[in-house]
């Protein structure tokens, strides 16, 4: 089963596969980007904006190695199927869950949270407790495994 490819213009296509490493520590990384793409940083801000409100993208920003700065953590839910949605996008709706998806198991929802301290962090996993009536399982990492997730896009 092959799915359709979003149309992607070459701006498009060359941020999201130049720029998955090396991302410029820079005050104006967007601008850095745009002179090597030929272009302006508004046009980079634009095709960015456009890339995460079709889903493509689902942010933009640096990766760091796990509670180096702050504390994270995975947390799994329990969620009813007719929930499922609902709850998900109050969890995605928190600047601190960096992504949430599902899985296929009893703990069908699993995200990670990040926060500039364990306080704030606990704050967060107790708050989604609260307004979602579902317990939510804590599971800090205890080995630290860095996986590059990074890898070269084709275009047909």
């Amino acid at each position: 089963m092959t799915t359709a490819q979003p149309s992607l213009d070459e701006i498009q296509r060359r941020l999201l596969n130049d720029f998955q490493h090396g991302l410029p520590l820079t005050p104006r990384p967007f601008e850095h980007m745009a002179r090597e793409l030929g272009t302006t940083e508004e046009a980079v801000l634009e095709s960015l904006q456009e890339l995460q409100q079709a889903g493509i993208v689902s942010r933009v920003g640096p990766v760091f190695h796990p509670n180096r700065v702050g504390v994270s953590t995975l947390a799994a839910m329990a969620v009813p199927a007719e929930r499922l949605a609902g709850v998900a996008e109050l969890v995605s709706a928190y600047p601190e869950v960096n992504h949430n998806y599902e899985r296929e198991h009893a703990y069908n929802l699993w995200f990670v949270v990040t926060a500039p301290n364990e306080r704030a962090l606990l704050g967060v996993l107790d708050e989604i407790e609260a307004r979602t009536g579902l317990r939510v399982l804590d599971l800090p990492m205890l080995d630290d495994y860095f996986i590059d997730l990074g890898f070269r896009l084709t275009w047909d």
